[in-house]
């Protein structure tokens, strides 16, 4: 059943919508349609543009919510084949990120966390093109917008400037001019909206963008649950490290520092997800790309086929699991 995914076929799309339809079934059947969260206007501004095309139709939003994470669950594999980071072409990071997402049943609704996934995305993209451009600074202004945009979006993710500062160090030879476009970069976002405030009359909103709390399992009712779910994860996060060792190890240094970079990538995103207000109830589907891209290597461990068959069935086993607990 691995081979379904492990191979490069177009049909294995089809395979991997299906999936995602089986595992968010249960999402589908109790769709509860998003709340605007107090101190997030720019994600309140969202939800208001989308109310007019959905009303209050829960179902709508959580279709709409499934497509995302199934979509970017192919952005995840594109990002490993096109710069190289698996030894072969695979569809195991969109399986492991779709199979990931499903744990708790608030990372498949529409939620502002979703957002901020495609910014921090498409960003970490645009870094690892950072070693192979004629026009690095093109994309050293578009990385560090984009990591602006999602701090905009919730204040934590200021957090993520310095997965900024560890892409400029490791890609980057030192250029002052380059470092002078990151820091227009991540600066512009802040300057145009302080600016549009500032003329309809509602800079006061500024005023209520810093927020820092702490989420864990203030939205969790079992603690049996929770318990075995961090288990579950952190069994999987010690499998992929174990299996990323000896793949990492055969590579060449570029793709050594991708690797180095992901794994600063987790780091952040967990201390963002901690430091996240608890009205924020999908704070740690941030953690959800970084961490399928780590556990994918423990499935596709060549030398070791009996290793990756059994992470398999486990996480099959972790998920129906999640799922049942869940009802």
């Amino acid at each position: 059943m691995l081979r379904l995914f492990r191979n490069n076929s177009p049909f294995t799309v089809i395979i991997l919508f299906i999936f995602a339809i089986l595992v968010k079934i249960q999402v589908l059947l109790h769709a509860t349609a998003p709340e605007q969260v107090a101190g997030h206007f720019m994600y309140n501004y969202i939800l208001r543009a989308f109310s007019v095309l959905f009303r209050h139709g829960a179902f709508a939003y959580t279709i709409l919510a499934i497509f995302v994470l199934f979509i970017q669950s192919l952005y995840l594999k594109s990002i490993a084949t096109r710069h190289k980071l698996f030894p072969r072409y695979t569809y195991i990071p969109a399986f492991v990120y779709l199979l990931l997402t499903s744990v708790y049943p608030q990372f498949s609704t529409f939620n502002e966390t979703l957002i901020l996934n495609w910014l921090l995305l498409g960003a970490v993209d645009i870094m690892f093109g950072f070693t192979q451009t004629t026009q690095p600074r093109k994309l050293i202004f578009n990385a560090s917008l984009l990591l602006s945009m999602a701090a905009l979006f919730q204040f934590t993710l200021l957090a993520f400037f310095l997965l900024l500062l560890v892409g400029m160090v490791m890609f980057r030879s030192f250029n002052i001019g380059e470092w002078s476009v990151a820091l227009m970069g991540y600066i512009t976002p802040f300057y145009f909206l302080a600016s549009v405030l500032f003329l309809v009359d509602k800079f006061y909103l500024f005023s209520h963008w810093p927020h820092i709390g702490f989420s864990l399992s203030s939205h969790v009712t079992s603690v049996f649950y929770l318990i075995v779910t961090l288990a579950g994860i952190l069994i999987l996060l010690a499998s992929g490290i174990y299996a990323m060792q000896k793949n990492v190890a055969m590579s060449n240094i570029y793709i050594r520092r991708d690797w180095i970079a992901i794994s600063f990538y987790l780091i952040i995103s967990i201390v963002v997800a901690f430091l996240t207000d608890r009205s924020i109830k999908s704070a740690w589907l941030i953690t959800m790309p970084a961490l399928s891209i780590i556990i994918s290597h423990a499935l596709l461990l060549e030398k070791n086929k009996r290793f990756s068959n059994f992470i398999f069935y486990f996480s099959l086993i972790f998920l129906i699991f999640c799922l049942t607990a869940n009802k």
